[in-house]
């Protein structure tokens, strides 16, 4: 694949794999592709930083589903002292978060207990991911123009803020600035790296902290909503509850919600309504039990 031309998606022409209109690359004739670069749904094949490669049947349209691939644990840079070194950095430039803030429409606060940094290197603002007990094993970047990769050698991970209380109700939504929005709300959450990723690092979190009530944040998409629901059924067994919400229409995300003008009382009023889904068990005298 080499020496195919990539173009962007559009609203026009949205990716075959995750049907989004952004971040994804498409190769082929336009209108039927034959081959895609999408970094929500996972493949066999990684395309480098940008995502995982798709090939595509021609006059077809996959379906959405995330293939489980393990990620490679071996030698790898010393991202906490990357990660201090982009945040040092960011502060350099005193007009460096200012303007991301106003882009995202998010504070200054929510942003730096992620741990926001600056890239001079990669031209891009960087978000550690960390595993499920807090050390971090990679970084995000996201360019002013809001374009999403990582840098090279991360693996990805959770998007953990300083200062929470996890042992209660606790979010879990998708990538960083979601997790900022649910910040500025004051409710506790963290992000996972897409929609289908994150699920052994999510895990982990749980079992460390023990959450009373565990609920999931999730795009108003198919793609976000078929992970949330795989996500849901695996984490029955390490949290008491789970719920599963979404913001109402327009709102894509978390963000696009805050930005709509959603205070706290709307999202908690959305949680409430969703219905507590809890792990069934049947004993051998047909006794039920939830745990």
């Amino acid at each position: 694949m080499s020496g195919s031309t990539w173009r962007r998606v559009s609203r026009s022409e949205r990716c075959p794999v995750c049907q989004r209109s952004d971040w994804c690359m498409l190769s082929g004739p336009e209108g039927d592709p034959t081959a895609a670069i999408c970094p929500r749904v996972e493949s066999p094949r990684r395309a480098g930083e940008g995502g995982w490669l798709h090939v595509l049947r021609p006059g077809k349209r996959p379906a959405a589903r995330s293939i489980s691939v393990p990620l490679d644990d071996g030698p790898t840079a010393d991202f906490a002292n990357l990660a201090a070194a982009c945040e040092r950095a960011l502060h350099a430039e005193p007009f460096r978060l200012p303007r991301l803030v106003e882009s995202l429409g998010l504070s200054a606060e929510s942003l730096q207990r992620l741990g926001v940094g600056w890239s001079a290197r990669h031209g891009a603002y960087t978000f550690p991911m960390r595993r499920g007990d807090g050390t971090i094993c990679g970084l995000r970047l996201r360019s002013p123009s809001g374009a999403k990769y990582a840098v090279r050698g991360s693996r990805q991970g959770l998007f953990i803020p300083d200062g929470i209380d996890a042992t209660g109700r606790l979010l879990v939504c998708e990538g960083p600035t979601d997790t900022a929005a649910c910040l500025d709300w004051g409710l506790p959450a963290i992000g996972r790296p897409s929609c289908n990723g994150g699920t052994r690092d999510v895990v982990a979190y749980l079992r460390l902290h023990r959450p009373a009530e565990v609920v999931l944040l999730a795009d108003a998409d198919a793609p976000g909503q078929r992970g949330a629901s795989v996500l849901a059924a695996a984490l029955l067994a390490y949290a008491a509850a789970v719920r599963v919400v979404q913001p109402p229409p327009p709102s894509k995300d978390a963000r696009a919600w805050r930005r709509s003008g959603a205070e706290a009382k709307d999202v908690l009023a959305a949680i409430d309504a969703a219905p507590r889904r809890q792990l069934r068990i049947t004993m051998s005298n047909g006794e039920r039990r939830y745990g």
